[in-house]
């Protein structure tokens, strides 16, 4: 009885066989995107702007953690529309004499976690013109947001000495506009309004803002 069930049985399984759907094939592996270009010790970016192109040397080689920071936010194209909102004209020394500002403005969709602060005294980077500078609350606080200046301003340099903690951070410098200081300066010519702004920002924003079309490391894989 064994061998006949044996025998009738090997019929049957060749019909099951016969009957199950085809195995699919396994799914290849997506394919990983290439690999970012490594940072050397300069790393250079092009921001192109509704009013020209401003190009940018970042030295990654004294300010690591901004600059990593900042080409974070480059590759991954965040940058891409964001506004210069924000011109400060100081009302002493030969204009252009200030900064103007970019960034999220701390939109919470794209800005990532705030960095450890990199103060002048231990960078060298010193705030001279054409110098770009992280913003900031208190030191450890800044993501996207940075300033380029139009005059050297020492007062954003780090000051060991002062007895207050502001001073004694200073702002973090972490590179400086290479071409296109003619685009910074018709940023800091456009049209301000007398009522935007909150507290010290009154009357230091742009209206209308000017928009950053692309930002793109130079010489790196799209």
């Amino acid at each position: 009885m064994n061998r006949r069930f044996a025998l009738f049985a090997l019929p049957a399984l060749a019909l099951l066989v016969a009957a199950a759907p085809p195995k699919k094939a396994a799914p290849r592996p997506a394919a990983k995107p290439p690999a970012a270009a490594p940072l050397g010790d300069v790393v250079k970016v092009a921001m192109v702007t509704a009013l020209g192109t401003i190009e940018l040397e970042l030295d990654h080689k004294h300010a690591p953690i901004t600059v990593e920071n900042f080409v974070r936010y480059v590759d991954t194209r965040r940058f891409d529309g964001m506004n210069f909102y924000r011109v400060m004209r100081l009302p002493w020394g030969t204009p252009p004499n200030g900064i103007i500002q970019t960034g999220l403005s701390g939109d919470p969709r794209k800005v990532f976690k705030p960095i450890a602060h990199e103060p002048t005294s231990v960078t060298g980077i010193l705030h001279k013109a054409g110098t770009l500078s992280m913003a900031r609350n208190a030191p450890g606080t800044a993501t996207s947001d940075f300033s380029i200046l139009l005059s050297d301003l020492e007062g954003f340099d780090a000051d060991p000495k002062s007895t207050n903690p502001e001073l004694q951070a200073g702002y973090a410098a972490f590179g400086r506009v290479s071409a296109g200081m003619d685009v910074v300066r018709k940023i800091y010519d456009a049209p301000l309004s007398p009522t935007k702004g909150l507290g010290i920002l009154k009357g230091q924003m742009l209206d209308p803002p000017i928009k950053v079309l692309t930002v793109r490391r130079i010489n790196a894989a799209q």
